[in-house]
């Protein structure tokens, strides 16, 4: 029976990563024009190594050292950006870019490689 458990636990704790992984991708709601900026929101620039791209559905994850502006540990973290943004940005890229907090998302306003 114990290793009965150890088994389920194991694939329990496998499928919680695997979903971890599709939650990342999952669409963020487009603010408003109207609509207010929070008190956290902020904006950085930082460098970093781009690892993944879905240009057509503008996310682009980037591993990078901590962002202080924006509260961010070093980190690899999926981005909201313009599809017009990541026409040229593939993995393995080292970029520049400018990101911002909009009501407790993170956005690429800027990126170059």
């Amino acid at each position: 029976m114990n290793k009965m458990h150890r088994v389920v636990g194991r694939v329990s704790m496998v499928l919680a990563i695997a979903l971890t992984g599709v939650a990342l991708w999952q669409p963020v709601p487009v603010l408003a024009a109207d609509q207010q900026p929070s008190a956290k929101d902020a904006t950085a620039t930082a460098s970093g190594e781009v690892r993944r791209v879905d240009a057509a559905v503008g996310k682009v994850a980037i591993k990078h050292d901590a962002i202080s502006d924006l509260e961010l540990p070093a980190m690899t973290l999926v981005y909201q950006a313009s599809p017009a943004l990541l026409a040229n940005i593939k993995p393995g890229d080292r970029v520049r870019f400018t990101a911002a907090r909009q009501n407790g998302k993170y956005v690429v306003t800027a990126i170059s490689n």
